[in-house]
């Protein structure tokens, strides 16, 4: 389960090393193929930890690129010892098994290796003389081989290699297995026969195998400890056999109750016949079974009060006849699990939170389908009422995510728990590893399920979290991820609206190497994009106010981006904007927020020197909209044209002293104390435009702009503008004779 102290440091080398092998423990051979130093030997502690953490970190992070010949490192016991591994998925394949061959492995666990073939099961044999743990859960190709029918080449053509099912494979000579899952076995595999050669079976899983006659099973009943039959059609037969087994201390009988149809009705005579030849029992599992008859004390007997888990006071009658509480008792999706006394310190059902986090915490390694009903149990809680063991539930979220990135169900539920689970009322009590995790597999189902739900409910997440300081650390994954969803062709609208708020967070108050790298990712061109379509839809809605707000951001002291707005016809854009929707406040600031951006790089202001442009900026100088703001932009954007001096007006219309009167007087008409809508994270666009005097009104904006800015905000202005160098810049203008009166009256 996903922790919540710090990393050991044995992790954090794992971790390094394998993000690192080249540099680490191994070299290239001939430039492609992996070696380990000749020098290094590495006990089974550690290589056991390598070979498991590669696994994870092949299927939850997309970032790390897995190595083809990482597991022939193992091949030598010599050098390196394995003893427990769990392998997952399609990251594991016959020749990485056969490259381990010569190990003595002690546990050797296959999670849905469906790439594995019988070639494998040759390979499990190498293994027989240590194994004492084996999983081949969900492995539904290693008892298929292929054949080719025809015998030779030229009939490989026309009859293609056909999959076979190998009947002759049995476990002799596994000798010291004690412990063996073979659930979700294929059919056709005769399991008796199989199992018949394991002489002293302590734990054996069987689960969503259909089998008959289970009368084997008695062979182990003085060895059997613990027998999982999930999913198994029962019937009398079954329930006989399994009351034999007197040593069992874990038997899981549950199904899922959706699955299929089951003849087979849970009784009271049944759970009696448990609780009497079952002595040992310390779990059981009958989730999911409908009672045939009521097992429950009638109301009356019910003695009220305090709940009470001890079996003389049980509402569930069978279980009076318990020498003790079970340690686990399963009644997910039965009625019997809102009883009041219930004789196990833990429950899986549906009761209460509790009992919800007991059910995914236990199904959720196997049983997806089960467990994504449990965690949309866990949703309604996050949602309705305030969850009261928040840490363990998102723990177990984090995990069922991770476990199964490839099941949409759990992808769906999972995203929309946490949701809930991150929201603000919970804060206080993540720590920055937590959130990490939760992001990393928010990250992981956005990339890997392009389905609306999954993206919504993973986009709503992100929200919850500071923006960017919070997602930083995968800074150029999120963005791509979200312009990836931003460039589709269909697209939702709440998405999208999402979608671009947060990519405008991204973009605010980060450094410019970030914003450079997210404007080569192609964000100036999906935001013109969007604006483009808005417009053709006619639309200023909160999508194309963040677009604006969005390249206003990316362009500030970025001049790359600056010059990709004005590549992409931005220009045109901005124009079109302004006629389509005049009396959009909001959106003219943004747009003109952009354009100071553009206009404080040199090289790009002659773009902007046509009568058209300057007639716009000239008239916006005006506008009482949104306060000052839009009439400021504008006259910041004329300010850095007019510092560029007479010889730069390259137009006739309007004549430069005409529009630098409108400036004037448009600085004149602004309140000093205005509060302001803008976040200056550098003065230095401002400070460059006092040493001059080619221009004394942008002289006089820029001392405007600053004398607003630390009289409003001194906390927040004054240290910048010391830090800066701007008291020097401003000692020496009042001294400049070019300086107007009324601009050395506000810079002293």
């Amino acid at each position: 389960m996903a922790s919540d102290s710090p990393e050991s440091l044995m992790t954090l080398c794992t971790d390094f090393c394998l993000r690192n092998l080249e540099g680490t423990l191994c070299y290239l051979l001939d430039n492609e193929t992996l070696r380990l130093h000749p020098d290094i030997f590495l006990p089974s502690e550690i290589c056991d930890r390598l070979v498991n953490e590669y696994v994870e970190l092949v299927k939850t992070d997309s970032i790390f690129e897995p190595h083809e010949s990482f597991f022939t490192l193992f091949s030598d016991p010599r050098s390196t010892r394995l003893a427990r591994v769990h392998l997952r998925e399609q990251i594991v394949q016959d020749q990485d098994l056969e490259a381990i061959r010569k190990q003595d492995l002690v546990e050797l666990y296959l999670t849905n290796c469906e790439k594995l073939t019988a070639k494998s099961l040759q390979t499990l044999v190498s293994f027989s003389h240590t194994l004492i743990s084996l999983s081949l859960f969900g492995c539904c190709n290693i008892f298929y081989e292929e054949e080719n029918p025809g015998g030779c080449e030229d009939d490989c053509l026309v009859n293609p290699t056909r999959q076979v099912l190998v009947k002759d494979f049995t476990f002799e000579g596994f000798s010291r297995l004690r412990f063996l899952n073979l659930g979700r076995l294929i059919e056709g595999v005769n399991v008796e026969t199989l199992l018949r050669p394991l002489t002293s079976l302590a734990a054996l899983d069987l689960s969503g195998i259909q089998l008959n006659d289970v009368g084997f099973l008695t062979q182990w009943k003085d060895s059997l400890v613990s027998l999982v039959l999930y999913n198994m059609d029962l019937s009398e037969e079954h329930i006989q056999v399994i009351a034999q087994l007197h040593k069992l201390r874990y038997l899981d009988i549950s199904r899922d109750h959706l699955s299929s149809y089951y003849k087979f009705k849970l009784t009271r005579r049944v759970l009696n016949l448990f609780v009497e030849n079952l002595v040992n029992l310390t779990s059981l599992d009958i989730s999911g079974h409908t009672m045939l008859e009521n097992c429950t004390i009638p109301n009356m007997e019910e003695k009220m009060g305090q709940t009470s888990i001890e079996p003389a006071k049980s509402s569930i009658a069978p279980f009076r006849g318990l020498k003790r509480p079970l340690q686990f008792l399963g009644l997910f999706e039965t009625s019997l699990c809102r009883l009041t006394h219930i004789p196990a310190y833990k429950v899986s059902g549906d009761k209460n939170e509790e009992q919800v986090l007991n059910a995914i915490e236990a199904y959720t390694e196997h049983r997806p389908e089960i467990t994504s009903r449990a965690i949309n149990l866990l949703f309604d809680i996050a949602r309705i009422e305030r969850c009261s063991q928040l840490l363990r539930a998102l723990q177990l979220v984090i995990t069922a995510l991770k476990c199964h990135k490839d099941d949409k169900n759990i992808q769906v539920t999972g995203s929309a728990a946490l949701f809930y689970l991150t929201n603000s009322e919970y804060r206080t009590e993540q720590s920055i590893k937590l959130r990490r995790q939760v992001i990393q597999v928010v990250l992981n189902g956005m990339e890997s399920y392009q389905e609306v739900t999954v993206q919504r409910n993973c986009c709503l997440t992100l929200c919850n979290f500071s923006i960017p300081e919070e997602l930083e650390f995968q800074y150029r994954r999120v963005n791509e991820l979200l312009l990836n969803i931003l460039n589709q062709s269909r697209q939702d609208e709440s998405i999208q609206r999402i979608a671009v708020h947060l990519c405008n967070a991204l973009v605010c108050q980060v450094d410019n190497d970030h914003k450079e790298a997210v404007g080569k990712m192609g964000f100036v061109m999906t935001m013109l994009k969007l604006i483009q379509k808005k417009l053709a839809d006619k639309t200023c809605d909160q999508v194309m106010e963040f677009s604006w707000s969005a390249l206003w951001n990316i362009t500030d002291e970025t001049p790359d981006n600056c010059e990709m707005f004005l590549n992409y016809s931005g220009m045109k854009l901005f124009l079109e904007c302004l006629k389509e929707f005049p009396e959009k406040q909001e959106l003219h600031r943004n747009m003109l927020g952009l354009l100071g951006n553009v206009a404080e790089v040199r090289e790009l202001r002659p773009q902007l020197m046509t009568s058209q442009f300057i007639s716009v900026f000239s008239n916006l100088l005006e506008s009482k909209a949104d306060g000052i703001e839009v009439s400021y932009n504008a006259c910041g954007v004329l300010s850095h044209i007019m510092f560029d001096g007479p010889e730069a007006w390259g137009i006739c219309e309007p004549h430069r002293e005409e529009v630098v009167k409108r400036m004037w007087a448009a600085i004149q008409s602004w309140d000093i104390n205005s509060r302001r809508n803008i976040n200056y994270r550098s003065f230095e666009p401002i400070l460059r435009l006092l040493p001059q005097g080619i221009s004394p009104v942008s002289q006089h904006w820029a001392t405007w702009a600053l004398y607003n800015l630390v009289s409003v905000y001194p906390d927040k202005y004054c240290p910048l503008l010391i830090k800066e160098g701007g008291i020097p810049l401003l000692k020496d203008m009042i001294k400049m004779a070019s300086a107007r009166q009324e601009t050395k009256e506000m810079a002293r």
